[in-house]
């Protein structure tokens, strides 16, 4: 199960939803993508993306709505959006940044900039996601190397704990249920007992929280667990 940073793209034109996703797939994301923007709003409580690259003119709503209703959606109230637009006047660009988007580019647009625009917005909104090396407290990690350290000491993690900690590192502070975790590190296709997820909880608190070191995966009674700074 992929744990890369996830790029909902909401855009009607076929082509260039096909071309935007070939480009942020390229650049080592995932995507999904929706014409609707009724349907977009759906995906971001199911699917939980990272950044969301938001056309103004789409199906059902206007993109201009759809970021306001993400600006009142809670906890997905501080999610990434990129407007996409063919209108260019100042006061259209002012309009979509006063309504909550993080940056705002013009059509027609060089894919390799936006795919930057993407790169750079989540370096500032989602830093865990946006690099090769994760950190939270003290405990790193470096993806490319899959190379895991806290205090600077080697932590020695099996592949299931692996992919566990780095989606808890891709959410630090957040509660995350059981159900979210087992669909997050094990896949939703996967005929695996709820159970399993404390059982390899307890690996990694063993393996992270070695010579006395505080443990910083919290258990939140009824709701799940959290990763902490520590």
């Amino acid at each position: 199960m992929s744990s890369r940073a996830k790029i909902l793209i909401v855009e009607d034109d076929p082509p260039l939803a096909e071309l935007l996703h070939w480009h942020i797939t390229q650049a080592g994301f995932d995507a999904i993508g929706t014409p609707d923007g009724e349907e977009a709003l759906l995906l971001i409580e199911e699917e939980r993306p990272d950044l969301v690259i938001l056309d103004w003119m789409i199906e059902s709503l206007s993109g201009i709505e759809v970021c306001r209703r993400i600006r009142r959606m809670g906890e997905f109230a501080s999610l990434p959006v990129i407007m996409l637009t063919a209108r260019s006047a100042e006061d259209d660009r002012l309009r979509g940044l006063e309504t909550g988007a993080d940056d705002y580019v013009t059509k027609p647009f060089s894919p390799a900039e936006l795919v930057m625009r993407v790169k750079a917005v989540l370096r500032r909104t989602r830093p865990a996601v946006a690099g090769e090396v994760l950190r939270v407290g003290s405990i790193a990690m470096d993806t490319s190397a899959y190379h895991v350290t806290r205090e600077g000491q080697p932590v020695e993690l099996g592949p299931t704990e692996y992919r566990l900690l780095r989606y808890f590192l891709e959410r630090p502070g957040r509660v995350l249920s059981r159900m979210q975790l087992l669909d997050g590190v094990w896949g939703r296709d996967r005929d695996i007992e709820i159970r399993t997820v404390d059982v390899h909880v307890r690996r990694l608190r063993a393996a992270i929280n070695f010579d006395g070191q505080k443990d910083v995966i919290r258990t939140v009674r009824a709701a799940g667990y959290s990763l902490d700074p520590g």
